[in-house]
């Protein structure tokens, strides 16, 4: 079983058309969207929801004001100031709680307990004509979402096992915070997905300098990279000296936005320069896995 990550440094690089692809190519996997925070591969395989699964949030420490005598020893141990004083009562703020209990550890009178966040989001494990397909969707302003990435992955990882599947295709989360390092955890490949541009180019030297620390696998696709043949020429170049292959530069084409219209990955809507260069890339990925 091969896991396969397509991330970017930035959003709307086009790394989801492009995973969205590998998902008609690929045989015997499951798909997991771990951009939780914006989910949308769903919108061209569309998936056909099997279960659906609430997901609680972390916990945040909350005080008995009735057993509470104000001794301020959770206030002393709080690292993330999250315990004040006000009128001669400790007050927790839930926004800088991190959960981490220790204020529970030291107080005399047992006054504080961690209470468990209610439903931030959901997960789901669907089927689409491609084969199946673990999701999730954060709610707004939620946080945790490194935890919920893990979460998909593991169910996506249980599906592969069950049904002896190859391959686990991975449309990862933009940046370099901590769903991207939760996505990245014990992958074979990453395809970092740079549009060239002076933002995008910036943003994927970060996303390839965190897959490096984590000792990850990666090659490098140019998307749209004949709006500037000179940036593009930069990536080739850094990439060379990177020792990192690139292995695939797709031309921009309005009829990826046509696709996407009418919900369908390009490799299935229409036989084009780009879904022609797609497959190339799926086929040097198989490759270079085997």
């Amino acid at each position: 079983m091969k896991q396969i990550l397509v991330i970017s440094g930035k959003g709307g690089t086009g790394k989801t058309v492009i995973t969205a692809s590998f998902a008609v190519l690929s045989k015997n996997k499951v798909m997991a969207d771990c951009d939780v925070d914006a989910a949308d591969l769903h919108l061209l395989l569309h998936p056909e929801i099997k279960e659906k699964h609430n997901f609680e949030g972390g916990k945040t420490a909350v005080i008995d004001e009735e057993k509470c005598i104000g001794c301020g020893k959770c206030q002393e141990t709080c690292r993330f100031e999250a315990i004040k004083e006000e009128k001669d009562k400790m007050i927790i703020d839930s926004l800088a709680c991190e959960g981490c209990g220790a204020c529970t550890l030291v107080c005399p009178e047992d006054a504080i307990t961690l209470k468990v966040e209610e439903e931030i989001g959901h997960w789901s494990i669907s089927e689409t004509k491609y084969g199946p397909m673990v999701h999730a969707k954060l709610g707004i302003a939620q946080e945790n979402s490194g935890r919920l990435v893990s979460l998909v992955r593991e169910r996506a990882q249980d599906i592969a096992l069950e049904k002896k599947l190859n391959y686990i295709i991975i449309d990862g989360p933009p940046g370099i915070g901590c769903p991207v390092i939760a996505s990245l955890s014990g992958i074979d490949l990453a395809l970092i997905v740079i549009e060239p541009t002076l933002s995008g180019m910036h943003d994927a030297k970060r996303v390839i300098k965190v897959a490096n620390h984590f000792g990850i696998k990666t090659a490098v696709c140019i998307n749209k990279c004949d709006l500037n043949f000179k940036n593009s020429e930069t990536i080739e170049k850094d990439c060379l000296e990177s020792e990192i292959p690139v292995i695939g530069k797709i031309p921009f084409d309005k009829v990826v936005s046509e696709s996407l219209v009418n919900e369908k990955p390009i490799i299935e809507y229409k036989d084009c320069p780009v879904s022609s260069q797609i497959r190339e890339i799926w086929n040097k990925i198989t490759e270079i896995l085997n």
